[in-house]
């Protein structure tokens, strides 16, 4: 992961007026560039001349910046720039450091607004330039001169979970942790500052799961072998409270082949599927009436090649026991596993015996053990408790409907994709 300036983050959608932020929403009037005209080798009047008022044709397109205002102080350094255009058939946009030196950045998809590839610097003076041209050819331009502000004391610090080049499974969720809980009121900010790309492109959205955390999931499990990127444009941004946003952030990852595990409890047996077809089927032992494996889907959260089970503080001195586990892949926050137990596979796919994990025999630990990875999905089916949702990455287990509420921001169904010569990926909506 890392601080970057060479991507754009799709801007926000801030129809709320001014609130509560330090951005400006007053109104630059555009500076209309004047076109020279020609004469022609006679004394007529030049040809670009109006006939009564002696004055050169305006162009016929007009441009506004919005914000941040002219001479406006303590912007933050995480703004965009939004504008407004009239009769403009191309419109750019620059903006430059107090030294002339430009900043790169991209147009939003709302040909309203632009974004920096970076946080601004602290402190510094800009002036940004909006041209807009018309079917005329003539540009009309508009500019704002700004400081951005202080470097602030209080900065929430943004982590991702996962870092750049780790190859996950099909159901992993990109999960952003914040160092300080973001106030309701801000998350649709965060939210629209944050990007995923994919390769292929997939659909996909954004869900709070708490204040300090948000998850993204696609709407089907990753595709095999995907390349995904996200984004989160936050350094500067405003987030409550007098705090900001530390720094930007970037993570690339790899999505693995689909290594999808199911348990049926009626057969007592665990399918394992490789991009579609049947690789393996493996009896287990699930949990006992008094301490049932949970039915629902889940996801593989940390593998341990060797750990210790030590269970006296949670089912007590008489229930409790301390035991060493080979090839154990946590499901659960609460404690269920898929491990090796060659105690149980006397029962392995006729009896549940356990406290609730996924029992199996050593090779076939040992085999799931080297054949998965963080991130792959299992379904569990058919036990007398259902998964209850926090209880580990449960984002599959909620349906897509479910998922969405958890946006900050209205959903918004991509587009139908029309054909295009260029490998480029598009951003998935994060909505």
């Amino acid at each position: 992961m890392r601080a970057v300036q060479d991507q754009l983050i799709r801007p926000g959608d801030d129809r709320r007026g001014a609130r509560r932020r330090g951005f400006a929403a007053a109104v630059l009037a555009a500076t209309l560039a004047l076109t020279a005209a020609c004469t022609d080798g006679g004394g007529d009047k030049p040809s670009g001349w109006q006939n009564g008022g002696g004055q050169p044709a305006a162009p016929k397109a007009a441009a506004t910046i919005v914000e941040p205002k002219a001479d406006a102080k303590d912007v933050p350094a995480s703004t965009g720039i939004t504008f407004t255009t009239k009769d403009a058939q191309q419109t750019t946009v620059e903006l430059k450091d107090s030294s002339g030196e430009a900043v790169e950045g991209k147009l939003g998809a709302d040909g309203a607004s632009w974004l920096p590839a970076g946080a601004l610097e602290y402190g510094e003076t800009y002036t940004a330039t909006v041209t807009a041209t018309g079917d005329d050819g003539r540009p009309a331009t508009a500019t704002s001169t700004f400081t951005t502000m202080a470097k602030p004391g209080k900065q929430v610090r943004i982590s991702s979970f996962l870092g750049d080049d780790q190859v996950v499974g099909v159901g992993m969720p990109l999960i952003v942790k914040f160092s300080r809980a973001i106030p309701e009121d801000y998350r649709d900010d965060v939210q629209s500052r944050m990007t995923v790309t994919s390769t292929p492109a997939q659909e996909g959205i954004w869900h709070w799961v708490s204040p300090t955390e948000i998850r993204y999931r696609p709407k089907e499990f990753w595709q095999a072998d995907s390349k995904v990127s996200y984004r989160v444009q936050a350094g500067g941004l405003p987030l409550g409270d007098g705090w900001y946003g530390r720094a930007d952030l970037t993570v690339d990852i790899k999505v693995g082949p689909a290594v999808i595990m199911t348990v049926d409890n009626r057969t007592k047996r665990m399918t394992v599927t490789k991009n579609g077809s049947v690789i393996k089927t493996i009896p287990v032992s699930l949990g006992k009436k008094s301490t049932p494996s949970s039915s629902g889907t889940m996801v593989v959260i940390e593998k341990l090649r060797k750990t210790v089970f030590d269970t006296f503080e949670e089912l007590g001195p008489e229930e409790g026991y301390r035991t060493k586990i080979d090839y154990a892949q946590r499901l659960t926050w609460g404690g269920e596993f898929i491990h090796a137990a060659p105690w149980s596979e006397g029962q392995q796919g006729s009896v549940n015996v356990s406290h609730g994990c996924v029992n199996v025999s050593m090779a076939n630990g040992a085999w799931l053990f080297a054949n998965t990875r963080v991130g792959d999905p299992i379904t569990v089916k058919g036990t007398e408790r259902k998964l209850q949702n926090g209880n580990g990455w449960t984002d599959w287990n909620m349906s897509w409907d479910e998922y969405v509420k958890g946006s900050a921001l209205p959903y918004e169904p991509p587009a139908e994709a029309t054909p295009d010569a260029s490998d480029e990926p598009e951003p998935t909506p994060t909505a």
